[in-house]
């Protein structure tokens, strides 16, 4: 349990660097560049990793549903959508819509068993655990200092 936590968290840290630069080679060469360079590096560097890894098994993968090829396209939609808000919103804002929002389909996706998952039971503090996470997020956005004429500006 402690690995998974501790692999849970790099991987959110990861993700965050990640989305900072991200941005910064959006901000050169435009969301498809940068989906373009993202999606390039991560297959040549998971390509490389994965032969080093397995060899001559690198890539059997007899026993899965064919439509789960799919992901890499998802993938593109992903960093594409991502980027977009990311200019629109803000990195904190749109990365903090990103958890909410994956966090909620996971909850809907493992409630339903959806998508070849092992239906797991809906309960009243899953749902309140994602609206107060949604609450975090509201006043996150909206509950910030009002900078009017009466607030001094800082030196």
């Amino acid at each position: 349990m402690i690995m998974g936590l501790f692999l849970a968290l790099l991987a959110g840290a990861l993700v965050s660097i990640q989305n900072i630069f991200n941005t910064k080679v959006n901000e050169q060469g435009g969301a498809w560049a940068t989906t373009t360079l993202v999606l390039g590096m991560g297959f040549l560097a998971s390509l490389l990793m994965n032969v080093m890894f397995n060899g001559r098994h690198a890539l059997q993968l007899s026993h899965m549903q064919p439509w789960y090829w799919i992901s890499g396209l998802i993938g593109v939609g992903v960093v594409i959508c991502l980027m977009q808000g990311m200019k629109l919103l803000g990195p904190t804002y749109a990365i903090s819509i990103v958890l909410t929002a994956q966090l909620g389909f996971a909850l809907l996706w493992d409630s339903m068993g959806w998508l070849g998952l092992v239906k797991v039971p809906f309960t009243l503090n899953q749902l309140l655990g994602v609206l107060i996470i949604v609450g975090g997020i509201i006043v996150f956005k909206f509950g910030g200092v009002n900078k009017s004429k009466d607030h001094p500006k800082p030196l």
